[in-house]
């Protein structure tokens, strides 16, 4: 429908070209709502751009004919385990850090609750962006104008056996269903467990974000709070900023935050710092 806008929101790209109210609501905002577990308002406020690029690569933009999605067997936990194994015993668990300072001509350090100071080459923070603000004990101001870019926001999850949130008619359960009432600010979701993991149960086992009243407290098997990041306009222009604040004080930052703010986005930017300090090291 058109060539895409610098800086332009996703509602101000369904205004200009006219969308209709009821393919907004039913499709497409809810959609993202589901995907990025944000609002509608916040849905709306994604850049055009991010939001088409990311439809258009996982061939959400077709309603017939997808891609065709695959699963782990067991989960994250079967690529996790692997992956930590040449360094194990190096893992610290249960080990808060409080503070982490970058002493001009120093190398940097990080304060443990414990009581620790620990030194080291480089340090990479690999956490959600405003955990990484509330760490550094000395940030600048190119860190903190591009870190505090980079929200998050907050949502309920609860793991449950209540089947009575996934459609009424069975064949139409999916890996991920979202819901929609008239009244609602954004789309539930619920994750099909049973689908998602091969998981051959009597019981149907349900993730359910941000619909806990809806779901009958006798199935409930734990309740949780997990943040999610949130895209905007700006937090795109910070994204692309990258560069600014990774390396030059011996600190680097990576998280599914820097991309799209899915498990693959993590992992690319993990990567990503990876190369960049062994390309440093290369040169010193």
């Amino acid at each position: 429908a058109g060539r895409l806008s610098d800086g332009e929101t996703l509602e101000e790209y369904l205004e200009r070209h006219q969308f209709s109210a009821f393919f907004r609501r039913h499709y497409l905002v809810s959609m993202a709502s589901a995907i990025w577990s944000a609002n509608f308002e916040e849905s709306l406020n994604f850049p055009a751009e991010f939001f088409v690029r990311f439809f258009k690569n996982h061939g959400l933009l077709q309603v017939k004919n997808r891609p065709q999605w695959r699963v782990l067997e067991g989960g994250s936990k079967s690529y996790l385990k692997p992956l930590c194994a040449p360094f194990e015993n190096d893992i610290r668990t249960a080990c808060q850090i409080v503070a982490v300072a970058r002493e001009p001509q120093q190398r940097p350090k990080l304060r443990t609750a414990q009581g620790e100071e620990l030194t080291f080459d480089d340090i990479v923070i690999a956490s959600h962006a405003d955990q990484a603000i509330a760490m550094l004990s000395d940030m600048d101001d190119t860190e903190r104008q591009i870190l505090s870019e980079l929200p998050y926001t907050e949502n309920d999850v609860v793991l449950h056996t209540d089947s009575r949130v996934l459609p009424q008619r069975q064949l139409a359960w999916s890996s991920w269903n979202y819901r929609l009432r008239e009244s609602d600010c954004r789309a539930t979701l619920t994750y099909n467990m049973n689908i998602l993991q091969g998981i051959s149960s009597p019981e149907t086992f349900c993730v359910t974000l941000n619909d806990t009243q809806a779901i009958d407290p006798s199935t409930i098997l734990g309740e949780y709070r997990y943040a999610h990041p949130q895209f905007t306009v700006k937090g795109m222009a910070s994204q692309a900023r990258w560069g600014e604040i990774n390396g030059p004080r011996s600190t680097w930052f990576c998280g599914a935050y820097w991309r799209n703010g899915f498990h693959e986005d993590g992992l690319f930017s993990g990567n990503r710092v990876a190369d960049a300090i062994i390309k440093k090291r290369a040169e010193q």
